[in-house]
């Protein structure tokens, strides 16, 4: 994490980002400090030194933010400004976001507690932050010119509540929604139970993570902000496949997974191996006469869902959404289709001339796994990542939870593949083939009852419906 004077000391960023407005010493002073961090990595828990005692969360591919006490106000200060964020190796994007990174960090508390937000413009426009989901007063809800002036560039703003309701919370600017969102402004909110609390069980792993789509040309950097659809790039906390952490646990543990969606279209998060419940939307814990045991579970716009689970199959599991082309990245959408067509001499000699040529395989889209295939720089395979097996051939919105039976309590660091027990991998059939039983009853004495082929009638029948008339004279 880099510190107050590496934030003062920059005044923009690299690659044709918005220059930052000027933020005076003076005033900077007064303020907690904006701790800030570029890495992508998925940082280990906040551990809380101050303030109330809860289990802290573990921000996927992120990270939490730190706070001070003043005088019993819990006090935190998010910085909006233009950030280089690696989505996965060799691809890095221009986004906005808060303290160094997109999404911003995620912000914990619980509940009672009363929060103080300072939050400094660093962009070249306006702005501003909507709690998504609090309950707080109607002047800090965060709407540009509703209930607030927008914050101006070089400015700070304060946001003051209190967190009355445990739960999985958001935030986001309410300020030209369509550009700040789009190039990545965002975050998370976790407001902690401060008892016992009778639909929120304790839990041993508690994960959260943001879905968000951008559209970035192969080869650019910076989103197009005015897609509506047609996303090419479809992560999680702006990180793809392969750059998406995997979710590491000990066998036998309870696993809390909170994920909140600021994309343009629903998600339907799939969990291979295990079921789960959905214990948590945005509106708070889920009655228990409400919960019934998932392996999917479809996340729309703006929701949060809550899922908690025994990871008691040890093994990699993976875990993504289940649109088939949201596992995928830098999507074509313009992509000719050429299954069934052997094109590999031809496409080699038109990538010479046009070097992002790309065509669907001629026997489906895993043949680009293999291929040798050039790709503009700055940009991501479609479909990569290796497995003890050799490709996974996915992208996007895809990661995997790794359960160990080794993984000590507390440690979040990736076990590696999963050794399987002899016998228990698919495998490749050498042997003769038995002839299938339906074979052997076709060419024996038909059976009582039934009809070989030679026995049905030659002539086609043809055969009419008629829909018997009500009897209140109402039938058509």
């Amino acid at each position: 994490m880099s510190s107050r004077r590496d934030f003062l000391r920059s005044a923009g960023i690299a690659g044709g980002a918005v220059a930052a407005a000027s933020v005076s010493r003076v005033a900077m002073a007064a303020l907690p400090e904006p701790v800030m961090q570029m890495k992508p990595d998925t940082m280990p828990p906040l551990v809380p030194q101050s303030g109330r005692p809860y289990n802290p969360v573990v921000t996927l591919n992120g990270w939490t933010l730190p706070w001070r006490m003043n005088q019993g106000v819990k006090e935190f200060h998010l910085v909006a400004e233009p950030v280089v964020r690696e989505m996965c190796e060799g691809f890095k994007a221009h986004l906005w976001g808060y303290n160094g990174q997109s999404p911003g960090p995620t912000i914990e508390v619980v509940e009672g507690d009363r929060v103080r937000i300072f939050v400094t413009n660093k962009l070249g426009e306006l702005t501003s932050i909507h709690w998504h989901g609090q309950r707080l007063p109607n002047g800090m809800d965060g709407v540009t010119g509703l209930n607030q002036p927008g914050i101006a560039p070089g400015k700070t703003f304060v946001y003051e509540f209190v967190a009355r309701r445990p739960g999985t919370f958001m935030y986001h600017p309410h300020a030209d929604e369509m550009v700040q969102m789009a190039m990545g402004m965002m975050g998370f909110w976790i407001t902690h139970p401060k008892d016992k609390h009778p639909l929120i069980d304790p839990v041993d792993r508690d994960f959260v993570f943001l879905l968000n789509a951008y559209d970035v040309d192969p080869g650019a950097y910076t989103p197009k902000i005015m897609t509506m659809l047609d996303f090419n790039l479809w992560s999680w906390n702006s990180r793809i496949f392969p750059g998406i952490d995997s979710l590491n646990v000990r066998l036998n543990d309870k696993v809390r997974i909170r994920i909140g969606n600021l994309t343009m279209t629903n998600h339907p998060i799939h969990l291979h191996g295990h079921e789960f419940l959905v214990t948590g939307t945005d509106g708070g814990p889920t009655p228990k006469s409400s919960r019934q045991y998932e392996v999917t579970t479809d996340v729309a716009v703006g929701q949060m869902r809550q899922i908690d689970f025994v990871a008691d199959e040890p093994g990699d599991w993976a875990f993504h959404c289940h649109k088939s082309h949201h596992t995928m990245n830098a999507m074509g959408h313009d992509v000719p289709t050429m299954i069934g067509v052997d094109h590999r001499g031809i496409a080699k000699q038109i990538t010479k001339l046009i070097p992002d040529y790309m065509v669907m395989g001629e026997r489906g889209m895993k043949d680009m796994t293999e291929m040798d295939m050039p790709l503009p720089d700055n940009t991501a395979a479609m479909m990569t990542g290796k497995g003890p097996f050799g490709s996974v051939g996915m992208g996007g919105m895809f990661s995997m939870v790794k359960v160990r039976k080794d993984q000590k309590p507390g440690d979040y660091s990736d076990p590696g593949w999963y050794k399987h027990p002899a016998g228990e991998v698919a495998y490749e059939w050498t042997g003769s083939l038995p002839d299938p039983a339906r074979f052997k009853a076709e060419t024996s004495a038909p059976k009582q009852g039934s009809m070989p082929v030679e026995h049905m009638p030659a002539k086609q029948v043809e055969v009419q419906i008629r829909k018997p008339k009500s009897h209140t004279g109402m039938g058509h």
